[in-house]
């Protein structure tokens, strides 16, 4: 059974009996008040004519606008880190948790100056009604996509997308005349923190050691786990000034996290290198020269970072 939850919130003057009603209906079930049956099947026809959960709301919001006017839409889904924004915000909303099987499907939110009335929700619901099936199945299919790409672990790209990442990065930075810097990150004496205190802090060690990057970075800026301990990070945009001083803010918030399991615990340090794209470089050829920096960084006692000129 696909359900829909919601709430209006009408800022405008109103009754007590209409502030916020709670609104409920089933997809099997949904009023259809100005929607007629052609309608309907045209809406659900092209919905379901594309995975691309991107697209598929792009088409939704066209949709709607044809019958219900709004100046925007926001729709995210938490489990999948995944968000959608069209429009504005204004100062009336309706907003609904969609649920299928039990299962969570997202939020998701109208927006536009005018109040809405009942007879438009009605409306609402009953096109979100049309909505669950493509959505359940392009957040499958994005679910999909992302086992195929993400790291489980850490929740960073894994190395399958690297080199395709690296090629794509290169060729813009080339094509723009623009810069494009690379780090490897290393953790000092993983081996050893695996043996002293088993894979289960490892593995908790890796996490927040992609946690500790990741909080540290712009969003423009890739994370990739290369494989075992080492993590290459790609920064669009940035020369040897601004590369050097991002090594030092990731290898300082490292050193100053503590790695916690059950009544266990430990800090660890990182290793870097840092490499910046030069005239003509090949892509792996960068990555050499990062990865060469970071054995320097090594060899020269760990816990610091390394550049390759």
């Amino acid at each position: 059974m696909a359900t829909l939850t919601g709430y209006i919130t009408n800022n405008a003057p109103q009754s007590e009996a209409d502030k916020n009603p709670v609104l409920a209906a089933t997809a099997a079930n949904a009023p259809q008040p100005g929607i007629d049956a052609l309608q309907s099947l045209e809406l659900s026809n092209r919905l379901h004519s594309s995975l691309d959960i991107n697209k598929l709301l792009e088409t939704y919001v066209t949709e709607t606008n044809r019958i219900i006017p709004i100046d925007g839409l926001h729709f995210h889904n938490d489990d999948l880190n995944f968000q959608y924004k069209k429009g504005r915000m204004s100062r009336h909303s309706c907003n609904y948790r969609l649920l299928m099987g039990g299962q969570n499907l997202g939020e998701i939110h109208f927006f536009r100056g005018k109040r809405f009335a009942e007879e438009e929700t009605v409306r609402l619901e009953y096109m979100l009604s049309s909505l669950l099936n493509p959505l359940h199945n392009s957040l499958m299919y994005q679910q999909a996509v992302n086992s195929a790409l993400i790291d489980p672990l850490t929740q960073v790209n894994n190395r399958s997308t690297f080199e395709a990442t690296l090629n794509r990065e290169v060729s813009l930075a080339k094509r723009h005349h623009t810069s494009l810097a690379m780090l490897v990150v290393d953790i000092d004496h993983f081996k050893k923190i695996n043996d002293d205190y088993g894979h289960l802090i490892g593995d908790c060690v890796l996490r927040d050691v992609a946690k500790c990057i990741n909080s540290v970075i712009r969003n423009s800026d890739i994370v990739f786990r290369y494989g075992g301990e080492e993590f290459v990070i790609l920064l669009s945009n940035t020369g040897q000034t601004g590369a050097m001083l991002l090594a030092e803010r990731i290898r300082k918030a490292i050193a100053g996290f503590e790695c916690s399991y059950g009544n266990s615990s430990t800090r660890v340090t990182a290793s870097l290198g840092i490499a910046c794209l030069k005239e003509n470089e090949q892509p792996m050829a960068l990555f050499s020269r990062a990865d060469s920096a970071l054995y320097k960084a090594k060899n020269q006692g760990r816990n610091q970072s390394a550049y390759s000129y």
